[in-house]
């Protein structure tokens, strides 16, 4: 079972049928949608300040979810996908995004719907992110804008695959 600790009188909260590797850390205030899953080595801490998730997130391997104590706070909305060893600190995705493995996303970052964040970019404290947007690089700049079919094809995806993926462990 992952460990899920309290942390300053909050216990992380879960919504309906999440899934959670034996070895992801869920700690303090974090409060999750429906359907999300936290995967091998993920570590969730809610306990400098608040992380809250939609439906459908989920958290991949290695992936650190942090914030920074009385300043930022985590807000990811549906249908996000958290990339192997990604780091998302403090800041505010919305809906239907991939942060690619090994992203970094620093403190007051604001993503906006439909994105992609490329695969190792590193998206700098205070960028904001335009919808439809793929962001690459280091650090990380608008490389060019996201199609329907790339959208369908990879945001969309990899969300609901890791839906069905889940369900082979639950």
């Amino acid at each position: 079972m992952a460990l899920i600790k309290s942390c300053r009188g909050f216990t992380p909260q879960f919504g309906e049928d999440c899934y959670m590797a034996e070895n992801a850390t869920i700690v303090g205030d974090v409060i999750t949608g429906d359907l999300c899953s936290f995967w091998f080595n993920a570590v969730v801490r809610g306990d400098v300040n608040s992380i809250r998730m939609g439906n459908k997130v989920n958290v991949q391997d290695g992936a650190v979810i942090h914030a920074t104590y009385e300043k930022t706070k985590v807000v990811i909305g549906d249908h996000v996908s958290i990339g192997h060893n990604a780091l998302v600190h403090g800041c505010t995705i919305e809906e239907n995004v991939l942060i690619g493995m090994g992203a970094i996303v620093m403190d007051n970052c604001y993503i906006e719907s439909n994105c992609i964040i490329a695969a190792g970019a590193v998206l700098l404290e205070g960028t904001r992110v335009e919808s439809w947007s793929i962001y690459a690089g280091v650090p990380a700049k608008k490389v060019k804008t996201l199609t329907p079919e790339l959208f369908k094809g990879e945001v969309q995806r990899i969300a609901q695959n890791y839906v069905l993926y889940s369900s082979w462990f639950k």
